[in-house]
């Protein structure tokens, strides 16, 4: 079972227990908890087996979005992967905000910033790629989480990127202790871009909350940087 379904399953559960305790005092019907915990179960259900966890990071992105400090981190993360990719000459296609709108795209995860990769790809298929290539991307995929280190001291996101980062590794024949090596070189890498750019950075989240076109961004970054 996914993350996303065993966190659906946990909400159930504390539903269920919450109006148990509650419910007598509330006068609440025993009806509306045991409805709500068969509708997430069966949410959990779909989204584990038909959805991909997609449909479950929909719902909690849902919640979660109710709090101006969640919607602020994704912004902040997004927004490190667009600066990093433009700074390393990766052309950013598109992004996103939150899990709907990353759904909508054919995206997993909270929110996303889609790249153009056919040089990697086409490298990647003829086991080709240079070492200044592995890096440049490997920054670009941390540079989230280091967006979020720098701003809040630690980073909530970022584990569909080290997904990447590790099966990229593994498809290149790297040993598994090298991942966390790479992983701390390509953050360090990552947090310098930033820090060397941090105005930009700062105008660039901005824009992305109230949803400026790629193109409305990258002059903001040109401008600014």
């Amino acid at each position: 079972m996914s993350q996303t379904a065993l966190n659906l399953v946990a909400i159930s559960i504390f539903i269920m227990t919450v109006s148990s305790l509650l419910g007598p005092l509330v006068h609440l019907s025993p009806a509306v908890p045991a409805v709500a915990t068969v509708t997430i179960l069966g949410i959990a259900t779909l989204d584990s087996f038909a959805l991909q966890g997609k449909g479950g990071n929909v719902f909690l992105d849902w919640i979660a979005s109710f709090s101006p400090a969640h919607r602020e981190r994704i912004a902040h993360h997004e927004a490190g992967h667009f600066l990093v990719a433009t700074k390393l000459g990766i052309p950013v296609v598109s992004y996103t905000l939150s899990a709907w709108e990353a759904l909508k795209q054919g995206q997993a995860g909270l929110g996303g910033v889609s790249f153009d990769d056919a040089n990697l790809e086409s490298e990647l298929n003829q086991r080709q790629i240079s070492a200044q290539s592995l890096d440049r991307y490997c920054t670009v995929w941390m540079a989230g989480i280091a967006a979020e280190t720098l701003v809040y001291n630690n980073a909530e996101g970022g584990a569909d990127d080290k997904t990447k980062l590790v099966a990229l590794l593994k498809s290149l024949g790297f040993s598994e202790s090298t991942f966390n090596q790479k992983q701390r070189f390509c953050m360090l890498q990552a947090k310098t871009l930033l820090q060397e750019n941090w105005s930009a950075y700062e105008t660039l989240v901005n824009a992305m909350k109230q949803r400026a076109s790629v193109e409305e961004c990258i002059k903001v970054l040109s401008n600014e940087c």
